[in-house]
């Protein structure tokens, strides 16, 4: 059968979990593969939170909920609005999906009419555009320079903005860059897009946690507050917590949107896992001091592996601020060597030559790169690097 739906056609696989799929064969093939490329914390899930789980098992926690999350998580997260955020939400006004990623698909799916445009500052993460198109409408790329900080900057959002655009996305701290925006950024995004009414803002802040930067995190909204029915904050405990496999991500939105998904996640995943959800309250709820450990863990890399980066032959890499990314710049070298054509044929030399597994940056819009991933542990990422520079000298 070969007859399959067009709008399925038009996406591309993930070419990250194409990476991971690939390197870990190898592994249990027996070969030693340096693996630079999952956005997957290397810690195991805090004892709290797996103790909570067990504990939903025991005492029978293991039956549908409501397919918007149940009452008791969402309050929690008003409550992590609240205190982490300062912002006031209802539990009206959230919804718990599997994962952060189906709330993103949710909000397209329900949003997005054929043809609607979605604007995508580039690089972005790789799901964003094949989201968009899924739901039949136009991803518009707006490239943002690394030499500014891989932002998006106000001219170029307004000149990618058409009457068919529907949907911005802001990711900070941004994947694959590790970048944060600031105030300053965030209002003047802000002050564009108040002149848009019919544009809906979406604030990917899955790395929330994750960063070292001073002074507290500021959400578009802390900035901008005038914009809240008009903007979604798309987290979950995915990163924060090492439960990438627990699978539970939410949003908080206008109440008519929500109940609209709400429609959508009945027909579809019918909610996210009982025992998931229980496990993520105790991590919404619980000592904090682990996330703090983690983040600290993840900047002592960051600030080892840098210089090494920077060091690599005709290799140049900004700083990240957060997340556990790097995006280094391999043009120069693609452009020299008549051997390697571009950084999809560079990644996959690396992986099969060299055994390191790094993600191709076209995969994020920004050819010519790769992004590292130092969520796994220092000594990985040190042997990863030497075996590119070897590489790169042979």
């Amino acid at each position: 059968m070969s007859d399959y739906a067009q709008r399925i056609a038009r996406v591309s696989p993930s070419m990250t979990l194409q990476i991971n799929a690939e390197a870990a064969a190898m592994q249990d093939g027996g070969e030693d593969v340096a693996r630079l490329g999952a956005g997957e914390p290397d810690f195991d899930t805090p004892e709290p939170i797996k103790a909570a789980a067990k504990r939903a098992i025991d005492e029978g926690f293991t039956h549908y909920t409501a397919a918007a999350g149940t009452q008791s998580l969402k309050r929690a997260v008003c409550d992590k609005f609240r205190r982490e955020n300062n912002l006031t939400y209802a539990p009206e006004n959230i919804m718990v999906t599997c994962g952060a990623k189906q709330s993103l698909y949710n909000l397209c799916q329900t949003l997005l009419q054929p043809g609607d445009e979605a604007i995508v500052p580039q690089p972005y993460w790789v799901s964003y555009p094949a989201q968009v198109t899924m739901a039949e409408g136009e991803p518009v790329f707006v490239q943002c320079d690394p030499d500014e900080g891989f932002t998006l900057k106000p001219t170029a959002l307004e000149a990618a903005i058409s009457e068919r655009t529907r949907l911005v996305f802001l990711n900070s701290p941004n994947n694959p860059t590790g970048r944060i925006y600031d105030r300053a950024e965030l209002a003047a995004i802000g002050e564009v897009l108040r002149k848009y009414p019919g544009i809906l803002i979406v604030c990917d802040e899955i790395y929330e946690h994750l960063r070292w930067v001073d002074g507290p995190y500021q959400n578009f909204l802390n900035v901008n507050p005038d914009l809240k029915n008009r903007c979604v904050v798309v987290n979950g405990v995915s990163k924060a917590y090492a439960m990438t496999g627990w699978r539970v991500g939410y949003m908080a939105g206008p109440k008519d949107l929500i109940e609209t998904m709400d429609k959508l996640q009945g027909q579809s995943t019918a909610g996210t896992c009982s025992i998931s959800q229980h496990a993520a309250e105790q991590a919404l709820r619980g000592d904090q001091g682990i996330v703090t450990e983690m983040t600290q863990a993840f900047r002592r890399r960051h600030d080892r592996i840098l210089p090494e980066v920077k060091a690599l032959p005709n290799v140049s890499c900004q700083p990240a601020e957060g997340a556990f990314y790097l995006l280094p710049d391999f043009r120069t070298i693609i452009a020299e060597r008549d051997d390697i054509e571009d950084d999809i044929q560079l990644a996959h030399r690396l992986l099969q030559e060299a055994k390191v597994a790094l993600v191709p940056g076209s995969a994020f819009g920004a050819p010519g790169h790769l992004r590292l991933s130092f969520a796994a542990d220092l000594d990985t990422n040190l042997e990863g690097i030497r075996r590119i520079e070897q590489f790169l000298a042979a």
